[in-house]
This record gives C-alpha cells, sequence and structure tokens, in this order.
C-alpha cells in the first residue's frame, strides 16, 4: 500500500440499504479520487444476499474490505425491538471489533468515516490521529431533521404525530407530522432516545457529514444547511453532498438473464417495475390488493415479491434474499395465469439497476429506499412512492412534493390497506396520462442533472474535492 495516498476507513453497519452506499463510497474514492479506502463491515450472518455481496468484493482491487463479526447481543435486546435499536446497539457493541481492526492495520486509516448507526464509534479517531466524518447515504431533508430532533425535543410537548401543525426545520420546507422518521413515530420508545443521540453526534463528535444528494434534488434543505444561521448554530460541521452514488449497469458478455429477455419483448416505456427492496414486506391483505390493483390496471409490470411478514414493513431487513424461490402461493387464485401475457412475478430478488435502466421501463412502485429513489431518477423512470418504515416518507415527500416526479396513495400504506382501485388508477396515471408524461420528462432531466453533478467539475465531484482536501491539510500522524 502506497504510504502517501490517503487512506480512508469507512464503517458499515448491517443491512443491504447500508452497505451497498458505504461501498459505492469506498470505490468513489479509489477510482475517482485515487485514494486507500478500507471497508470496516459489521455482518450478522442472516441475509444471504449481504453475504454474497461481500463475498464476492473480498477480492477486489480497488477496496480493501474487513468483516467485523457481531458479538453475542441477545442479552441486550428485547424480542420487539425496533430494527432502529437492534442496529445502534449492534454498532455500540461492535467498537471493540472496530477499535481492533483498526489496531492491526500496518498502514492505518487517516480518516474515519462513520455511517448513520455507528457515531459512537468516532472517538475512536482520537485514539489514532484521525480525521472523523459521517456518512448519510440519505436526504439533506433526513439530515436536517435528524440533526435538528434535539431543539424540537425541547420544544414540542406531547408526540410528533398528534400535532397539528407541520414541524419546522429553519430553512426548510415543512415536515408534515406523518412523514416523521420511524423513530418520531413514537417519543417514549427506546429507538427515539438513540435517534435523538444519533443527531446529536453527526453535530458534535464529527469533523462533518458526507450526503448522498445532489443540490438539484433538494436544493432548499441543501442550502439551509450550509447557510441558515439558527440552523447552522446546531449543526455547525461542514456539510458536503457528494451524491448521488448509485450501482452502475455492469456490461458483461454472459448470455442475457431471463428477466432482461422478457423485458426486451416489452414495448417502450410500457412496463411498471414492482419492487419494495431488500427489507420491504407489505402485509398479505395489502399484497392481494395490489395484485388485483396491478390486473385491473392492464398495464404490463415486473414485480418483485416475497412472502408477507405479518404485521411488520421491515420484516426482511436483516434476512434479504433468504426464504423460497418458488412461485408465490399467497397470491390471488388464478392471478398468475390470467396475467401471464403482460406481468413477470419474481421471487425475492431482480437486477434492479438494470431493469431501472432497461428501455421497456416506464413506471417503478417503490418503497422508496432513497438507494432505489437515486437508482430510479438516475435511470430516467418516474414513481409510485409506496414509504413503508424508516426516512421513506421524507423520501416519497421529495418524490411527489418537492420534485413531483411521482405519485403516492391518498392515505399513507402503513395506515391502512391501499385498495385495488386506487392502485389501479395509480398505475394508469404513471404511465398512461399525460401527467405521467410530464413526470417522465423531468425525471429524465433530473437524471442528468445527476450526472453533471457528479462529473468533473460538476458540484458533487467538487464537494468530494473539498473534503479530500480537508482531510490531507489537516490530517496528522502519531
Amino acid at each position: 500500500m502506497d504510504q502517501e495516498k490517503l487512506h480512508v476507513a469507512i464503517i458499515s453497519s448491517p443491512g443491504m440499504g447500508h452497505l451497498i452506499p458505504v461501498l459505492l463510497l469506498g470505490n468513489r474514492l479509489a477510482t475517482h479520487h485515487h485514494l486507500h479506502a478500507t471497508i470496516l463491515a459489521v455482518t450478522t450472518q442472516t441475509s444471504y444476499v449481504e453475504s454474497q455481496l461481500l463475498a464476492s468484493l473480498m477480492d477486489s482491487r480497488h477496496i480493501n474490505i474487513i468483516k467485523i463479526p457481531l458479538v453475542d447481543i441477545s442479552n441486550l435486546l428485547h424480542p420487539n425491538d425496533a430494527v432502529v435499536t437492534q442496529l445502534a446497539v449492534m454498532m455500540r457493541e461492535a467498537r471493540h471489533g472496530i477499535r481492533s481492526a483498526i489496531s492491526a492495520m500496518t498502514h492505518r486509516p487517516d480518516v474515519l468515516i462513520a455511517d448513520v448507526f455507528s457515531s459512537e464509534s468516532l472517538p475512536i479517531a482520537d485514539e489514532f490521529h484521525m480525521r472523523k466524518y459521517v456518512y448519510v447515504p440519505c436526504s439533506a431533508r433526513f439530515v436536517s431533521v435528524t440533526t435538528y430532533c434535539h431543539v424540537l425535543d425541547e420544544e414540542i410537548k406531547g408526540q410528533y404525530v398528534d400535532q397539528r401543525e407541520p414541524l419546522m426545520i429553519p430553512g426548510c420546507d415543512p415536515v408534515r407530522c406523518e412523514d416523521v422518521p420511524d423513530p418520531m413515530l413514537d417519543r417514549n420508545n427506546q429507538q427515539y432516545k438513540e435517534y435523538v443521540r444519533m443527531g446529536i453526534d453527526f453535530a458534535t463528535l464529527s469533523d462533518g457529514i458526507l450526503m448522498n444528494t445532489w443540490t438539484d434534488l433538494e436544493p432548499k434543505s441543501s442550502d439551509a444547511l450550509k447557510f441558515n444561521k439558527i440552523l447552522r448554530s446546531v449543526v455547525k460541521v461542514p456539510v458536503y453532498n457528494i451524491g448521488p452514488l448509485t450501482r452502475e449497469v455492469e456490461e458483461s458478455s454472459s448470455k442475457k438473464s431471463e428477466v432482461i429477455e422478457w423485458l426486451d419483448r416489452q414495448p417502450l416505456e410500457s412496463v411498471l417495475f414492482v419492487s419494495f427492496g431488500s427489507g420491504g414486506t407489505p402485509s398479505a391483505d395489502q399484497i392481494t390488493e395490489l395484485a388485483w390493483g396491478l390486473e385491473l390496471s392492464q398495464q404490463r409490470f415486473l414485480w418483485v415479491i416475497r412472502p408477507p411478514a405479518g404485521s411488520s414493513n421491515d420484516g426482511a431487513f436483516f434476512t434479504a434474499g433468504t426464504g423460497t424461490d418458488g412461485p408465490p402461493e399467497y397470491l390471488p387464485e388464478g392471478f398468475l395465469t390470467r396475467t401471464q401475457r403482460v406481468g413477470l412475478v419474481l421471487p425475492l430478488w431482480a437486477p434492479q439497476v438494470e431493469i431501472l435502466n432497461h428501455r421497456s421501463v416506464g413506471g417503478f412502485l417503490s418503497h422508496c429506499g432513497f438507494n432505489s429513489v437515486l437508482e430510479s431518477i438516475k435511470g430516467g423512470v418516474p414513481m409510485i412512492a409506496w414509504p413503508l418504515y424508516a426516512e421513506q416518507r421524507l423520501n416519497a415527500s421529495i418524490v411527489a412534493e418537492e420534485q413531483k416526479v411521482g405519485v403516492r396513495p391518498a392515505v399513507l400504506p402503513t395506515k391502512k390497506v391501499v385498495g385495488r382501485e386506487e392502485i389501479e388508477q395509480m398505475a394508469r396515471r404513471l404511465m398512461e396520462s399525460e401527467e405521467g408524461k410530464r413526470m417522465r420528462e423531468k425525471v429524465k432531466a433530473l437524471g442528468e442533472s445527476a450526472k453533471e453533478a457528479l462529473g468533473i467539475e460538476g458540484s458533487s465531484y467538487n464537494s468530494m474535492c473539498e473534503f479530500i482536501k480537508c482531510c490531507e491539510k489537516k490530517m496528522t500522524r502519531p
């Protein structure tokens, strides 16, 4: 390893939605900015897809990956603890393994970057004389809400969801109370306490915050985090827009998959892609209504489906990629037969980036995980925003209200089952109407803006260079 190159270590918490952005950041720093990048990946061993992804990258020429085994934390958690609470405890207990991994490196890192759930590891950087940053692979809107939450905690009495007026974040668009991230739904839950702490950590333990967004997607929130005096008095540290970092379509000389061959046979922009991400699990009743809605809409569709997981909308978060891959038995009787000429149903997984960049795909019914939102925008595909958990309701508001490149149900899917008639109407509205056509044109322009931001001298490219220069300038060695 070249000792003169800046060495950056990035901590990743469990979950595909956390691992992928960290891998993309490490790869970007290595390939575009010629730095050394080491990923410290805390693993749970329960997600097949996550394990496979890490295994495939262990011999990567661009980044070094060190797996941090998770210690037994069963005695620290309750069976019904929320995902945020589980992740916070996991990453708190992983600190010894992270510290040991850094200590054992021959060429120790100059910079430590913690992901959202590993901010408590930032003090380790002080022990090894490293610069320290937080990488939030989410929207600027999410960062503004998270960092300001401890102020709201003091100012507002009672539950946020019971407030009659939207939440006001200085310099930002008002946040509907029903759109707040999951931890803010119940202030009595442990995950809320963890969330408030994380927001404070971002602004007090780090030397800066990296965000996987770009100015054109969120001009108001981005400007507020950088220039609004009230918000800056809370955030204090520099904020860098470095996105959108997403997976790219892989060039392959091998035979096309059956999915892509099926898409090749469909007309231009005629297919509605339906997927709820690696962790999303709608209820059995909702899957039934969704099936009927798709059938009634008479639209071509490609649906990635996994078994329903009871009342939990994030039931597959720690087990992504596991389960049966046979024909889904929980769909309405005869559905697969009746829709076989216009639809394709895939169990568990599909090559999402390749699908979203295919010429025949004209819409995306998405859970609005931020990775998926960014991939859809870069693919030029408008969305039906169907948020399920985490900060996805905030993302849906960006898609449907702020940028107007998507539609969303009248009532949140987490509050009630969305009926087949409304699903039919949304599918037709997105795929057939003049409004849908305008959304498609706007999202394509936004996709071009994303590419420009990441290009040489683009806003996100320059922001990344500014971050790197700051690290190099203030780099100290023991």
